[in-house]
């Protein structure tokens, strides 16, 4: 399979390699540790229903990302969530005017509170420790953060790009987003992200930061 392709199914390729640590592995199924990151995907559908089942167990929110899984009568399907995928191939060129600081456990607590209050559902206690996160402080108070979530050997996720809504529009997203792009070619690996297709803001940003959409990827919420 060539490298590209894995990005078909991120979740799986990702708790199969670099974050393999922290999988929950039910053989064609596999999931994030819950307190990490409540995402799971599957190479053969018809085994979600069991690994779903007992997955729930565990937590009672979460997704499943790609194809569309076969649940159990007792759990529901709430949403479809349908993201733009998009991949960058260069390093962004774009002049970085605030200090961006690398954030430590010290910050971990603001980051979590931070992230849950603009995208709340996706970050959980130890997101953080998946990869490197970075902010922007004002007044000693975290205002904008991006970091790195899913991890593949190749490939590297962008993610929880966020800003304090009493601090939108200074442009942070776009110099965090860059930050942490070139960031990740430094390691050797490539960048990619997902972005609600209704997000039209987001989408004109990436675009802007030469970010292509590579494919439209589902993620399925189920709740119990």
């Amino acid at each position: 399979m060539k490298e590209i392709e894995k990005l078909d199914n991120p979740v799986w390729h990702s708790l199969s390699e670099s974050h393999h640590s922290f999988a929950i592995d039910y053989n064609t199924v596999k999931f994030y540790q819950p307190d990490y990151c409540p995402f799971g995907g599957f190479t053969a559908v018809d085994t979600t229903y069991t690994a779903i089942t007992e997955y729930s167990k565990l937590v009672a929110n979460f997704f499943i990302v790609g194809e569309k899984p076969k649940i159990p009568n007792s759990l529901k399907l709430n949403k479809e969530l349908v993201c733009l995928q998009m991949v960058v191939t260069n390093k962004i060129n774009m002049e970085i005017k605030e200090e961006i600081v690398e954030l430590g456990p010290e910050h971990y607590e603001e980051l979590y509170e931070l992230i849950c209050l603009v995208q709340p559902g996706y970050f959980k206690k130890k997101t953080s420790l998946l990869g490197r996160y970075y902010g922007i402080f004002k007044n000693n108070k975290l205002i904008a953060v991006t970091g790195e979530r899913m991890k593949m050997n190749h490939h590297i996720e962008v993610s929880a790009v966020v800003t304090h809504p009493n601090h939108t529009g200074m442009g942070y997203a776009k110099q965090l987003t860059t930050h942490t792009v070139n960031a990740i070619f430094d390691q050797s690996k490539k960048p990619y992200l997902h972005v609600a297709v209704t997000n039209s803001i987001a989408i004109a940003l990436y675009k802007k930061l030469g970010f292509t959409t590579r494919r439209k990827i589902s993620f399925w919420n189920i709740v119990t």
